[in-house]
């Protein structure tokens, strides 16, 4: 199995809808399994988009149309002329820039069984754009959520507050996890995110066979506008040990064209072990 994770910060890129289309391009040459797609935006005053076609889009609840103008929408129905039908699942967390409805999508090549929604954040006004929620969809039998969470000092809605609220959900589960995100929290640095997290869930990256640096963030971007250096932020885990065959970088102009102000994470799991 074959899963990418990116943020894709859509619509605030310099030509998006040619990025958009390498994006579909990389998609449909690798055919992954499991996409996670975080800043995920449409206009708020865009158009609703005609239900006939949402076959394949399971919601996780009724609060937000889906509009013409939705990242994923758009990709989804460009994978489909590609001969990709792609399920999918989209929800906002807040309003972001000023005009968009900013969310996180998963898209899976397998039917969806079940999606489940939360707010990992402390706050949940959908005006302020640190608010954040968590989706997750089932299939096969497996649970895959997109996370974007926090900064680790935030005094607004730190990481470890919303680390708890997604434990809490997660140890309800049973069978296999994977999280697949934009972590905000650097696996350089000691004793914050990172380390909380890897105590009981397992780093695909460090899993592999064959790996690269692994970073997903190679200047100042939206949130790390202090950043000068490589950062991994952007991750796949597991709930147990995985047999990994390999976890690469992707869209940072080696691996494909770049796409967003991140790069993306692709990781190919052989079986469990």
């Amino acid at each position: 199995m074959k899963f990418l994770t990116l943020n894709t910060h859509s619509w605030m890129e310099e030509d998006p809808l040619i990025k958009l289309n390498n994006l579909c391009d990389a998609i449909t040459r690798y055919s992954f399994d499991v996409i996670a797609l975080q800043e995920v935006n449409q206009l708020m005053t865009s158009p609703i988009v005609d239900q006939s076609l949402l076959i394949t889009f399971s919601p996780t609840n009724n609060e937000h149309p889906i509009k013409e103008d939705n990242f994923a929408f758009l990709l989804q129905q460009e994978l489909q002329k590609n001969g990709l039908e792609y399920y999918w699942t989209w929800e906002p967390s807040h309003i972001g820039y000023d005009r968009y409805d900013e969310g996180v999508a998963v898209l899976s090549l397998k039917p969806i069984q079940e999606t489940r929604s939360f707010f990992a954040s402390e706050n949940t006004a959908y005006t302020d754009y640190k608010s954040r929620k968590v989706i997750g969809i089932k299939s096969e039998n497996q649970w895959f959520f997109n996370l974007h969470l926090g900064w680790w000092q935030d005094e607004h809605d730190s990481f470890p507050g919303q680390w708890e609220k997604c434990t809490a959900l997660f140890d309800t589960l049973k069978g296999p996890i994977f999280l697949l995100g934009d972590f905000n929290n650097p696996a350089h640095i000691r004793h914050e995110g990172y380390e909380l997290v890897t105590q009981n869930w397992f780093d695909t990256y460090h899993l592999a066979e064959q790996k690269d640096n692994g970073f997903t963030v190679a200047e100042a971007i939206d949130g790390w506008a202090e950043n000068q250096s490589g950062l991994r932020i952007d991750y796949i885990f597991a709930n147990q040990p995985v047999k990994t065959t390999s976890s690469q970088v992707i869209f940072n102009n080696i691996n494909e064209p770049i796409v967003s102000d991140h790069f993306g994470v692709v990781v190919e799991i052989a079986s469990y072990t």
